[in-house]
């Protein structure tokens, strides 16, 4: 947003300078990204006026002129540009004058005939780059007065930088409404009165598409004098706003546009064929635009259309084809709310950006769209004669503005300061809310062009900008901070992050996006969540397993001659069940690759294994009912997995990755993988203190006969259940085929540490404890003792 700092003080104008004014505003959460002077320094230019031009005598490009700069007697002044003609008025730089860039006007001689000054150009005033003859100044200017108080040149350029939420100040008028608010200066702004209409004809306006358009004023203008030139005020406002001139029509519409906010356009009555309609695009349906593109329309764009044809994309680019042009004398006039999201994207989905659209997508003050239209009107009827038709309107259901509580204790406790409630109603009230008082303060309900203000810390922090930041003490937060006891039986990710790094991971973040290609990879059922926008086009999908990412980290380590990997990340996945609904598990996911060890002088290297990697997760799913069954995950090696079990519940799974993934992956050698679904981590059991006995500790090894394809898993978690006193453990060391074995059996020898916490065992007690695990062991596998 591009204004002059002028035409902002004729609608408040407060006591700070320019510098304070940007200072002011900045502070205030509206940032002044550029403040500029229109014109460079210089003195000693008048407007003047060429009375006469004479060839030079000794020079064919020269003439001699006599200029009247407001003084008893002409001045000579010998000049060369070529659009000098006898009667017009153009800036002349007198005797002792200093340019931009400190050149000084002297008397000189220009081959022989004395000049008194110098007519000056656009470019020699640092006004304009690049300049062809002198600057043309208008007929109605008075003679001898300085140029820079003619021209308004000491006037400074503002530049604002915005946040999307404060659209309200994309107009003169917005902003200075904040102005008003800051300073505590009223505003000097009359509402634009309603125009006297006639009783020309009118068009229907039908409305297709109520929720997108809620809000559509027109009325038709009839120009007596269509040619009529932009008043300098005018034009000097817009250029100063960088908007070039391009006619009286269209001119008055972007002044508008400018002093409040409201984008209009103005239609060929001439043009339109029929009714005017406010409907969606229709499939395939393409317009030209006023740029001269043609674009081709998708379903979701709103246009205004007649009978037979598009007009405009509501909200973004009128049509070339119903424009007006110099020639133009009768005018349809339009302004419109159109909903935010009707509008957001679809002219950056056409590689287009307009003054319009950036307004639409933000919100516009659907309270003021009937007054600018009424302002628009009164300017084209001043301005250019003729008659102006009555309003047509198509109103459906707006915005409604929510009230909202605003407490006095919950600013002071926001803010750290002390506020009195009647500071609280004045600032309220310089932003022109509506205030209810109320017990614990007021009831406040925000105007039609506040749509940023919502929630009550939305007023709080309205009234912290009025008080201003810099006057809110400093000091440290006061309160009670409780320290809540963690319950232990919870896994604390921080806790699983730390025993993950103390045993040599280290935590990755890879993105949640991944190539369909590697989803379906990795899927075991689960249907994919594609992205309608991804960033790229291998990012397609959302990630239902973090593996993905996991991999390609370690191919990008492996590329940097890495030859040992051990990785972890803790994320969401995504996607749908089998009824569609979609599902965001928070999971926890490891990756080992290489050496189990980094490569020492004391202890011999290994690949790491299926059993290191269980060994991890043993350590860290500690204290709960946690088991292993047998797994089957397509990604995994058939023979070399598991499901990761708590109870009943499989909470996860680990593994080898699959032979054949391991060559689409290009991988030097297979890695580890295992990941676990946290929200079904169960509370672990807390770690209890019994006494060590004191009697003494005795082991037995029995070896025993099963059939090959009974699970070692199954015979462990039987023998589980003779755990207790005096048994104290029961474990597998170690496991026999070949010689002596017969086929299709396998041999395995258990060993059971007993040890009485009450007595010293005797040779019967012992007996007894190895005949019952022989016992469960025949009953249960047909085991046969060796």
């Amino acid at each position: 947003m591009k204004f002059s700092e002028s035409w902002l003080r004729t609608l408040v104008n407060p006591s700070w300078n320019s510098t304070q004014l940007a200072e002011q505003l900045t502070m205030a959460g509206i940032e002044v990204e550029a403040l500029q002077s229109v014109a460079p320094p210089f003195s000693g230019v008048v407007v003047a006026q060429v009375l006469s031009a004479e060839k030079h005598p000794e020079a064919d490009r020269l003439k001699v002129l006599s200029v009247d700069v407001g003084q008893e007697v002409p001045l000579q002044i010998v000049c060369g540009a070529g659009n000098v003609v006898v009667g017009m008025k153009a800036p002349c730089a007198m005797v002792g004058a200093i340019l931009p860039g400190g050149f000084k006007i002297k008397d000189a001689k220009l081959r022989g005939v004395a000049s008194f000054g110098m007519m000056c150009s656009e470019k020699e005033l640092g006004l304009k780059e690049e300049a062809d003859g002198l600057m043309v100044l208008s007929s109605d200017a008075p003679v001898g007065q300085d140029i820079r108080q003619y021209l308004h040149l000491d006037d400074q350029l503002l530049t604002l930088k915005l946040t999307p939420n404060r659209a309200d100040c994309l107009s003169i008028l917005g902003v200075a409404r904040e102005v008003a608010a800051l300073s505590g200066q009223s505003l000097t702004y009359s509402l634009p009165a309603i125009q006297p209409i006639s009783s020309i004809s009118t068009r229907e306006v039908v409305n297709h598409a109520q929720e997108a358009c809620p809000l559509y004023v027109g009325r038709r203008i009839n120009l007596s004098h269509p040619h009529a030139a932009t008043p300098s005020w005018m034009m000097e406002r817009l250029e100063r706003s960088g908007i070039r001139s391009r006619g009286i029509v269209v001119d008055i519409t972007n002044y508008v546009l400018l002093e409040m906010g409201q984008p209009l356009h103005a239609f060929d009555n001439d043009k339109i064929e029929g009714n005017v309609q406010i409907r969606f695009a229709l499939e395939n349906e393409k317009i030209t635009l006023l740029n001269e593109q043609e674009v081709s329309l998708s379903t979701d764009m709103l246009v205004i259309a007649d009978d037979k044809k598009p007009l405009a994309i509501a909200g973004i680019m009128g049509g070339l084809q119903s424009s007006v042009t110099d020639d133009t004398k009768q005018i349809f006039l339009e302004a419109a709310f159109f909903s935010p999201q009707a509008i957001a994207g679809r002219a950056r989905r056409l590689n287009l950006s307009t003054d319009s659209s950036h307004r639409f997508e933000r919100g516009v003050d659907f309270a003021s769209t009937q007054l600018a239209i009424e302002r628009a009107t009164e300017l084209l009827l001043n301005l250019c004669g003729g008659e102006a038709g009555p309003l047509v309107i198509s109103q459906y259901t707006l915005p409604q503005r929510k009230s909202c509580l605003v407490r006095k204790q919950r600013i002071e406790r926001v803010l750290g300061i002390a506020v009195e409630i009647k500071t609280i109603e004045t600032l309220l009230g310089r932003l022109g809310l509506a205030l209810v008082a109320v017990e614990e303060g007021f009831l406040v309900t925000p105007p039609a062009y506040r749509f940023d203000l919502v929630i009550e810390e939305d007023y709080i922090e309205e009234i912290a900008r009025l008080i201003g930041y810099d006057n809110i003490p400093e000091h440290a937060p006061v309160g009670t901070l409780n320290m809540l006891p963690q319950p232990e039986g919870v896994y604390v990710e921080a806790h699983i992050q730390d025993l993950l790094v103390a045993r040599d991971y280290q935590e990755a973040i890879t993105y949640s996006f991944v190539d369909e290609k590697s989803y379906n990879h990795f899927v075991n059922g689960q249907q994919n969540i594609a992205l309608l926008n991804p960033i790229a086009s291998h990012l397609s999908v959302m990630r239902s397993s973090i593996w993905p990412g996991l991999i390609q980290a370690l191919q990008v380590n492996i590329a940097k001659q890495a030859d040992r990997v051990r990785l972890f990340e803790m994320g969401r996945c995504f996607y749908k069940d089998h009824t569609g609904e979609v599902k965001q598990p928070k999971k926890l996911a490891l990756l080992c690759f290489g050496n189990r060890y980094q490569e020492q002088w004391g202890e011999k290297t290994r690949k790491v294994d299926f059993f290191d990697l269980k060994a991890d997760i043993e350590a860290l799913i500690n204290n709960t009912d946690l088991s292993f069954k047998v797994g089957q995950h397509p990604s995994l090696h058939p023979g070399r997995q598991a499901e990761i079990m708590v109870g009943q519940q499989v909470i996860g799974l680990l593994g080898e990755l699959h032979p054949q993934l391991v060559g689409e992956f290009d991988l030097p050698a297979p890695c580890l993988l295992a990941e676990i679904e946290l929200d079904l981590l169960p509370s672990k059991s807390l770690t209890r203190y019994f006494e060590p006995s004191k009697y003494p500790q005795v082991k037995r090894d029995v070896a025993v006969l099963v059939d090959e394809n009974i699970a070692v898993g199954q015979l462990i978690e039987s023998l589980k259940a003779l755990v207790k006193n005096p048994v104290q453990d029961i474990f597998l060391f170690d496991l026999y085929r070949g010689v002596g074995v017969g086929e299709g059996k396998k041999s395995l020898a258990f060993r059971i540490v007993i040890q009485d916490t009450e007595k010293t065992l005797t040779e019967n007690d012992i007996d007894q404890v190895v005949a019952g695990v022989l016992s469960k062991l025949q009953s249960e596998f047909q085991a046969e003792l060796r």
